[in-house]
């Protein structure tokens, strides 16, 4: 397999995936990335930290960070935060969350928006424009309808772009990535690139691979939307970051949408 080398003047970010491990950290240094977004499902902030921190290096940056699931199960609307100092949980209202986001100075960014039942509308981006420092304007799970969808909202709101893999599956890993037109060394870089706007590009490619991403995470995407569902809130009990949790001490109680 060829080692792509990232251009010694630019940062490519793999601004969100979902898995995280040593085949994860090959994929991602052979697709030539020099820094990954870790913000798995329904895990708290001290173990993302923790796990990110073990397999960060030299060579790859892997970066934690809390995609939030706000409202009920119905209507979904996932909010990507880095710089998180304080634990927010899921399954709390938009409104309670953009607020805790503000209190912590957290970067905020919006993951395929306008898509299905689980992401931020364009009339959600256009209430919070001034708290949201970048939009997701590519992502390998949507098909082409979507991402012309969100790269028009962007424009519409003069919103930075960023792309993801969005990788839920080990082979997604680099299928799409932002290109930073400045080096960084630091979680704390990254994250003020991100809020300050620092110019960027958004880099996939199209072709066999895009189409068997697609599908595959499409796949994926249905089997979490139904057995793993059925297990994981049926099955399993409470979730680790549901607000009623212990390890909230009651902060989110009253912003809980269950």
């Amino acid at each position: 397999m060829t080692i792509l080398v990232s251009d010694g003047g630019e940062f490519r970010v793999d601004c969100h995936v979902k898995v995280l491990d040593d085949r994860i950290v090959e994929r991602a240094k052979r697709a030539g990335l020099d820094a990954i977004v870790y913000a798995p499902h329904f895990t708290r902030l001290p173990e993302i930290r923790e796990r990110a921190a073990a397999y960060s290096s030299d060579d790859l940056l892997v970066v934690p960070a809390r995609e939030v699931f706000t409202g009920p199960w119905s209507d979904r609307k996932h909010v990507l935060a880095l710089g998180l100092d304080d634990p927010i949980p899921d399954f709390i209202s938009l409104e309670a969350a953009m607020a805790e986001f503000e209190r912590q100075g957290a970067t905020v960014l919006a993951p395929h928006p306008e898509f299905a039942n689980v992401s931020l509308t364009e009339a959600d981006l256009h209430r919070y424009a001034d708290a949201i420092d970048a939009i997701e304007i590519f992502n390998p799970k949507h098909l082409p309808i979507h991402n012309r969808r969100a790269r028009e909202i962007a424009d519409r709101l003069s919103a930075p772009p960023f792309t993801s893999s969005y990788a839920h599956l080990p082979s997604s890993i680099g299928a799409a990535y932002t290109a930073f037109e400045e080096r960084f060394e630091t979680e704390a870089d990254l994250v003020e690139a991100l809020t300050d706007g620092v110019p960027r590009r958004v880099v996939y490619k199209n072709g066999w691979r895009r189409v068997r991403t697609t599908a595959a995470e499409l796949a994926h995407l249905g089997y979490e939307n139904t057995w793993q569902k059925v297990d994981r809130f049926f099955l399993s009990g409470m979730e680790a970051t549901h607000p009623q949790h212990i390890a909230y001490d009651g902060r989110f109680d009253d912003a809980g949408v269950y």
